[in-house]
């Protein structure tokens, strides 16, 4: 199987680490973001240096790396492919992928669910205060529930494979039909070997190694980017974000977090081979970038930098696993979706029995599957989920005060659950080389030391 070669890469340059400044610019944002909360809350400066310094200078950061991803999925999936060298190998690692997501996805889903009849944040709420924080969200939550009750799993499911790919590719509700037809294109690659295809295939490495080099560049912004949008979140809402649903989102943060720091590290290092210590000093840099976009797929550029680089893991697994998971594989927006639906049947007293709770488990696992995976992209499957179960939809904007808060945290954990399904993936494949092409240097900028 040939390779591309790629320049040689330069020493990085000594300094600082990126992941420790994108760690001081979360810490330095969300101190002055409070600050300015605390001392003069939505005061007229306050709010301007929201709404036309630290919000743009975070929204065009975003738009950047969002106008690479397309791209970048589309190539690393037909490489990931292509490079597997033929269709079984494809099939086993397919299948690998899948059955990981489906049962890692399932215990996180029964952790919500366990977390939330254990805690039962919404049982006691006062009724007047559920109406007002409806009414605060009224017009997006009613925005919400109609566009959840239009959605359809079985449309869903038929939507993987796209009529119109250029459609698809404008639509982020529709990023799985573009990943299947990339995969149809690499097994295309796979089976028709010919000096024509291996044109092709070089061209779709040079659009991948010039998406990398872009996101390089563009990736020196992070910490910038991270304090102001930190900033603008914490001088909006301050402590309040916490205050106003403490218990759900308490219940929320309990329930990653057993999932983010006692499950995961013992499959990684069980099923995976690897120590969780190097896993997430490995993986730091992109779960902070998680957190501050809240959008698994505004952070696959430094998922699949990370995966490659820091934890070393083969091209072709973590090209595949990443570029798959950052659309169908959220551990977090599943969990999350399932206490948030029992949450709402507690806060409106309906009762759900557990042949109910149940049927939430399967539809949070296909939710998690055809969620989008850009900030708030799980609220109109929860809106479908409770009307299926005869739930108000319109609840869910109770909690749009701190679903800001809990879509970084759900985020942290999807692309979390990525880099340790690629990790396990890469080792029960028996693909635990580090990968035989180097990046160059400024498609890492400021790599770990």
């Amino acid at each position: 199987m040939s390779h591309i070669a790629l320049p040689e890469a330069r020493m990085p340059a000594k300094g600082m680490p990126l992941h420790i400044k994108v760690m001081l610019g979360f810490i330095a944002g969300a101190m002055l973001g409070l600050f300015a909360h605390f001392v003069a809350p939505g005061s007229p400066i306050v709010m301007g240096t929201v709404s036309y310094v630290a919000q743009p200078v975070g929204q065009i950061f975003l738009a950047l790396l969002f106008m690479l991803v397309l791209p970048l999925m589309f190539s690393a999936l037909v490489l990931g492919v292509a490079e597997l060298g033929d269709v079984a190998s494809l099939g086993r690692l397919g299948w690998r992928t899948l059955i990981y997501t489906a049962v890692v996805t399932l215990i996180a889903v029964a952790i919500g669910l366990m977390m939330v009849n254990l805690i039962g944040p919404g049982h006691g709420l006062d009724r007047s205060m559920l109406d007002q924080a409806m009414a605060q969200g009224a017009q997006k939550a009613g925005e919400i529930a109609a566009t959840g009750q239009q959605l359809d799993f079985m449309k869903m499911l038929l939507g993987i494979v796209p009529k119109n790919v250029l459609a698809a590719a404008v639509d982020d509700k529709q990023k799985l039909g573009v990943m299947f037809f990339a995969l149809m294109l690499g097994i295309g690659l796979v089976m028709t070997p010919s000096p024509h295809t291996q044109a092709f295939k070089s061209a779709v490495q040079g659009l991948f190694e010039i998406c990398m080099r872009l996101i390089g560049m563009i990736i020196k912004l992070a910490p910038y980017a991270v304090a102001c949008l930190m900033f603008a979140l914490c001088a909006q809402f301050g402590w309040e974000l916490l205050l106003v649903l403490g218990k759900f989102a308490l219940t929320v943060v309990l329930a990653i977090a057993v999932h983010m720091f006692i499950v995961l590290p013992l499959w990684v290092k069980f099923a995976g081979g690897m120590s969780p210590r190097a896993f997430f000093r490995g993986s730091q840099e992109a779960l902070l970038t998680a957190f501050a976009t809240a959008s698994s797929t505004g952070t696959l550029p430094v998922t699949l930098r990370v995966a490659e680089q820091n934890l070393k893991l083969p091209r072709k697994v973590s090209r595949f696993v990443l570029t798959v998971g950052a659309s169908a594989n959220h551990h977090g927006t599943a969990l999350f979706e399932g206490i948030t639906v029992l949450f709402l049947a507690q806060a409106f007293g309906v009762e759900l029995t557990l042949m109910h709770q149940v049927m939430v488990l399967g539809l949070c696992l296909l939710g998690g599957i055809g969620t989008a995976g850009v900030p708030a992209g799980s609220l109109p499957v929860i809106a479908m989920i409770c009307a299926v179960l005869g739930i108000p939809a319109e609840g869910v904007g109770i909690i749009l005060g701190v679903d800001r808060f809990l879509d970084m945290c759900r985020t942290s954990l999807n692309v979390t659950g990525d880099l340790a399904t690629a990790v396990v993936v890469a080792n029960r494949s028996g693909d635990v080389a580090e990968s035989d092409v180097v990046l160059p240097a400024e498609t890492a900028p400021e790599a770990a030391h």
